[in-house]
């Protein structure tokens, strides 16, 4: 009876909670939720004041008495209590219409494969303080494989490369199982924050992380671009203290911008150096597909080609991989009980 209500009412939930967004699956829904992993709360009380989308809005821009924070950095949680804050928020968000009788929902939640103990921990706290029934852990990796539709069962080997805004995520599977990974802590954050110092450095212009963020969105590249793109852009000038206005080509952007490429880039050929021949073989023909936000970035396809020699393939919606991955398990219990790890209460 319990387990004939939990499916009827139960808005269980696949959750990719990310360093730079939340997206959230529900249960014979789909996608119902993509927002910035971001909480706006009043300075010394820790009030929230907004989460999301309006919280973002504020960052750089909000008074004394007003912090916008990110409650997750490199992947893992650096502040519990405002994360808990934001995953009822967003649960609560999901969840829609109230309901007299509404039991709490399970979840499935990615987390980079490489956190400790202890980080996982503080994930499935956060859940269950949050208003979960039931919380599962599933490494992202394999999160990202399933939603970009790899047959990660299959007896033949699979590459997934998420670049998130944490951590970038690579790993080869087969048999449902991750034949081998490297997790870094590069990707999305770090892409922004070598623009911010490339400016600084180069011009003297101090710019914010919403402005370095449009940049490396609208003309950051990680390998030429058949027509190179420039935009205007503002900051303050480190001199006069002045506002100041000056344009940025894409090809010293794609500058500012190697060096973290190239640890990612690295990453991808540590695992497949640790591959098995025979999965190598698998790969030839198949090669790999990124996932995450980091997939966007112009020429990252391009650049990964021809480092590995693999052919590449980014998927029509690379920033909502892992949360298809993690509520696809939802779906089918045989895949929950063999990919996902339950919670420890």
């Amino acid at each position: 009876m319990f387990d004939f209500i939990g499916g009827l009412f139960s808005k269980d939930m696949g959750i990719d909670l990310g360093t730079a967004n939340t997206v959230v699956y529900v249960r014979n829904k789909g996608i119902v939720l993509s927002e910035p992993s971001v909480v706006a709360v009043q300075e010394g009380t820790n009030k929230v004041l907004a989460v999301g989308e309006d919280a973002k809005a504020m960052l750089g821009r909000t008074p004394g008495n007003i912090v916008a924070i990110r409650p997750l950095r490199n992947g893992v949680i650096a502040d519990f209590e405002i994360t808990e804050a934001m995953l009822r928020h967003f649960i609560k968000k999901a969840h829609g219409e109230s309901s007299l009788f509404q039991p709490r929902p399970r979840i499935v939640i990615a987390v980079p494969s490489g956190i400790t103990e202890v980080e996982k921990r503080a994930v499935e706290d956060s859940a269950h303080n949050a208003g979960a029934r039931e919380v599962y852990l599933m490494d992202e990796p394999m999160a990202a494989a399933i939603g970009v539709g790899l047959k990660v069962e299959d007896p033949s080997g699979n590459m997934i490369v998420d670049i998130g805004g944490g951590t970038t995520e690579v790993a080869i599977i087969s048999l449902a199982g991750i034949v081998s990974k490297k997790s870094v802590r590069v990707a999305g954050d770090e892409l922004t924050d070598a623009i911010v110092q490339y400016i600084k450095r180069t011009y003297n212009l101090m710019v914010g992380e919403m402005t370095a963020e449009a940049i490396k969105i609208k003309i950051g590249s990680a390998s030429p671009l058949p027509e190179e793109l420039s935009m205007e852009i503002k900051g303050r000038d480190l001199i006069t203290g002045l506002p100041k206005t000056l344009t940025v080509n894409s090809e010293e952007i794609r500058e500012a911008l190697s060096e973290t490429i190239m640890a990612i880039v690295e990453a991808v050929r540590i695992t497949l150096e640790h591959c098995p021949p025979e999965i190598s073989a698998d790969l030839v023909d198949k090669g790999l597909w990124l996932a995450g936000g980091g997939a966007l970035l112009k020429g990252i396809d391009k650049l990964l080609m021809e480092e590995t020699s693999l052919p590449i393939t980014i998927p029509n919606d690379p920033l909502s991989a892992v949360a298809l991955g993690s509520g696809k398990v939802l779906e089918n219990l045989n895949i929950l009980n063999k990919m996902v790890s339950p919670g420890t209460r």
